[in-house]
């Protein structure tokens, strides 16, 4: 797909034509078109790809800032998007996104990106080429190479504003816990907990072996997309395609940005150097502990080494831990006082004492909480207006202002890093159950098990257990590049 030559800013062809006309008077356009009225050269024109379910909810979020006009809707899945069809019934409806911006490029200015993982990276990077400007739903990426990829795009395209879709990034909660961090209240941090509930959704076993007929609405190979060809299964789409690595990264690709990111903002962190996992084990009879390699586990357990930064002391060892393991309740937090927000939450640990907040960085608070009413720190970082609808509000009103008028919450410059953590994560996961047939052909050697991998982040690889290293980048099928 070539890349067109960019467009000037509406606003900026406006300022120009404006001091082309100097003399002549201008009546502003709200005037012309009464109390409320935004003007269409004022809007942001989006496309959305896969509009169903969290699609849905984000494209109806870009609307209601009153900013932004949905213009072109892209699913694969007729039923998924009937909502979004009648919520916008004069947008137009395509099923391929590819299509869709080899006929419809000239007619929008951003897209948002909601389809599953697996194809999250070669349809935002085709509108980054196209001088899109991106809103991608989290995990950024499905694999770390795609991650990367899309880090270094950012840089390349300097013209296109990017937001991945960890909400918690601007709201107050992570800026209350940088306040308090920064100003020393709880000393230096080098140990931080992360935990989840999730997964929600099957995991841990068997692929479906009965086939089962593809739903006339549904086009199953334009939702396979960039994955490897397979018969359509009962019960994949459109949720549980979470615990399956073909398509989804399990509960870490699910809030693992939601709940790292505050610790990423807290302390600048940047790319892990070592990452180790437990992971735990289904059983398929009393006695014989099952296999799954395209299962995603019912639980794990995860620790990432983080060099030293500018704001801490040595390195920084963050905890990983899903399917409802938890760390052990800090001492300062009474019996009956919630830990995080239940299922989910995240604990800094410093020489002088800790904090903890809910999902998306929510509900900030000291321990013990009575420390909460006697600190006092002032407010040194700005808000983001607008809780509910801050994140997309941002976002749309950088692209209307033009890259580097504004700053965003989640540009790919943070959200891609961010995303990598939690995907070495799940390389330490993967790596944890590799099976290697004995050379006596007696049974199966474990050889990620009980090891501490060692990344090298410049070539993108584990130096001690090769066998990783396939999952740093997918193979897609024909049809699909990442270029």
């Amino acid at each position: 797909m070539s890349q067109l030559p960019e467009e000037p800013s509406r606003r900026s062809f406006l300022k120009q034509g404006a001091a082309a006309t100097a003399g002549i008077l201008i009546v502003p356009r709200f005037v012309l078109g009464g109390k409320g009225y935004t003007a269409p050269s004022d809007q942001l024109i989006i496309a959305g790809v896969g509009v169903g379910g969290k699609g849905e909810s984000d494209i109806a979020m870009f609307a209601k800032t009153g900013k932004a006009r949905i213009a072109y809707l892209c699913d694969v899945d007729d039923r998924r998007a009937a909502n979004s069809r009648k919520a916008f019934p004069q947008a137009k409806y395509v099923k391929d996104w590819r299509q869709l911006f080899d006929k419809e490029h000239k007619h929008f200015d951003a897209v948002s990106v909601s389809t599953p993982d697996h194809n999250h990276a070669v349809t935002t990077l085709a509108a980054m080429q196209l001088g899109k400007h991106v809103y991608v739903q989290k995990p950024l990426t499905h694999d770390i190479y795609e991650a990367r990829s899309l880090t270094e795009a950012a840089r390349r395209y300097p013209k296109v504003v990017t937001q991945m879709g960890n909400q918690g990034a601007s709201n107050d909660g992570v800026r209350q816990l940088m306040e308090w961090y920064d100003a020393g209240v709880i000393g230096d941090v080098h140990t931080i907990y992360c935990w989840t509930d999730r997964p929600v959704w099957p995991q841990g076993i068997a692929w479906p072996t009965t086939k089962a007929s593809v739903p006339p609405e549904l086009d199953w190979d334009l939702w396979l997309g960039t994955a490897p060809q397979r018969d359509y299964v009962d019960k994949l789409v459109p949720f549980n395609w979470r615990g399956w690595w073909d398509y989804g990264t399990g509960a870490l690709g699910d809030m693992g940005c939601h709940l790292l990111e505050a610790p990423f903002r807290v302390l600048d962190l940047q790319y892990a150097n070592t990452v180790q996992a437990s992971v735990g084990s289904v059983y398929v009879d009393e006695f014989k502990r099952g296999y799954f390699p395209d299962s995603c586990p019912p639980s794990s357990h995860v620790t990432l080494t983080f060099p030293k930064t500018a704001k801490t002391k040595g390195d920084i060892t963050v905890h990983w831990m899903d399917g409802g393991i938890q760390p052990e309740r800090p001492d300062e937090l009474g019996p009956n006082e919630l830990f995080g927000d239940g299922g989910n939450g995240t604990l800094f640990i410093g020489t002088k004492g800790k904090m903890m907040a809910s999902t998306y960085g929510a509900d900030p608070r000291l321990l013990p909480l009575s420390r909460n009413q006697e600190v006092k720190v002032p407010q040194t970082l700005a808000r983001v207006p607008g809780q509910a609808n801050g994140h997309y509000g941002q976002w749309v009103e950088a692209c209307l202002a033009g890259a580097g008028k504004m700053k965003v919450s989640s540009p790919f410059e943070l959200a891609g890093p961010l995303t990598e953590a939690l995907l070495m994560a799940n390389l330490a996961i993967r790596g944890y159950d590799l099976q290697k047939p004995r050379a006596s052909g007696q049974g199966f050697d474990y050889p990620g098990r009980g090891r501490k991998l060692l990344w090298d982040n410049q070539q993108m690889r584990i130096t001690n257990l090769d066998e990783v290293n396939q999952f740093v980048k997918r193979t897609y099928r024909p049809g699909f590049k990442l270029a």
